[in-house]
């Protein structure tokens, strides 16, 4: 099973922070591993600072704001940390994404957990900026959390422990999907949960031709974990025909999945379209947490 040691979850105080930050705790009561608050203190959201002060002056406002976040994140976790779990608090000066990147770069971390507001709409401006860099650049998976799973629920009333009890994995069978593919075995190893394999057809034009696709698509799902693994875990293979981000999101709420796991492109800008297409949307409009692994 994979191991996770260090945990990093960036907050910036929103809802979607705290939601994001309870996932981050069950996860490191489960893996017993380490925890840390991430605040970036953005300076440019402030860009008439540096011409209405001295440069003494605005040293002293960077600084303000710098133990504004400090104290800011020290009442966040005072308030929502509601298990044995003793974070360490970190704030930094930056863009968002940069400071995320770095920090989980320079840290090692094994998984950030990040909050997305899941509006619908255009793909690029509902995640924003900020996540949709750090998911696709990202050194480790990432575990973006949206709103509450299964059923209706404040930020504040969320139970802190998350037990998995299903796990869903999604593939096109390109290389992409392969290393989410360990990371969905592990996770249903760990929480003894039922494994599900999911594939979806796109073309649905010829219903012979369909037929015959999805028999060869149920084999080589059939074939994608180890026999040796397979002595261990409850597994269902799974094909279906349609939009495979409306598939994967019926499918997740059909059988009350608690984790997506999805191989994701990273890269530049230009992966937006095909990473937005089917990623986005199961993010934006799912039921649960999706953890977007890179090759």
């Amino acid at each position: 099973m994979l191991e996770i040691k260090l945990i990093i979850c960036p907050v910036d105080f929103s809802q979607f922070s705290v939601r994001a930050y309870r996932h981050a705790l069950s996860l490191a009561e489960h893996y017993r591993a380490k925890l840390v608050a991430l605040h970036v203190v953005e300076l440019w959201r402030y860009p008439y600072a540096d011409y209405a002060a001295s440069a003494g002056d605005y040293a002293a406002f960077c600084r303000a704001l710098h133990e504004g976040g400090k104290e800011q994140l020290r009442e966040f976790a005072k308030k929502h940390t509601d298990n044995e779990v003793k974070p360490e608090l970190v704030v930094h000066e930056g863009m968002a994404a940069d400071c995320i990147l770095s920090f989980a770069q320079a840290q090692k971390a094994d998984v950030i957990v990040m909050g997305t507001h899941g509006r619908r709409g255009f793909d690029r401006l509902v995640l924003g900026s900020v996540t949709d860099r750090v998911m696709r650049k990202a050194p480790c998976p990432v575990l973006a959390v949206c709103g509450p799973s299964h059923e209706t629920r404040t930020p504040d009333k969320e139970p802190h422990h998350h037990h998995l009890n299903h796990v869903l994995f999604c593939t096109d069978f390109s290389e992409n999907s392969w290393a989410a593919l360990n990371y969905a075995i592990s996770a249903a190893e760990e929480y003894d949960a039922e494994l599900t394999l999911l594939h979806v057809l796109e073309d649905a034009a010829n219903p012979a031709r369909t037929k015959e696709a999805v028999a060869a698509a149920t084999e080589r799902l059939d074939k994608l974990v180890p026999p040796e693994k397979r002595k261990n875990l409850r597994i269902k293979t799974v094909v279906r025909v349609g939009k495979p981000y409306k598939q994967i999101i019926q499918l997740a709420s059909e059988t009350q999945t608690d984790l997506v796991a999805m191989g994701v492109r990273g890269g530049g800008s230009l992966d937006a379209a095909v990473f937005g297409s089917t990623t986005y949307r199961v993010i934006q409009l799912g039921p649960c947490p999706v953890l977007a692994v890179h090759a």
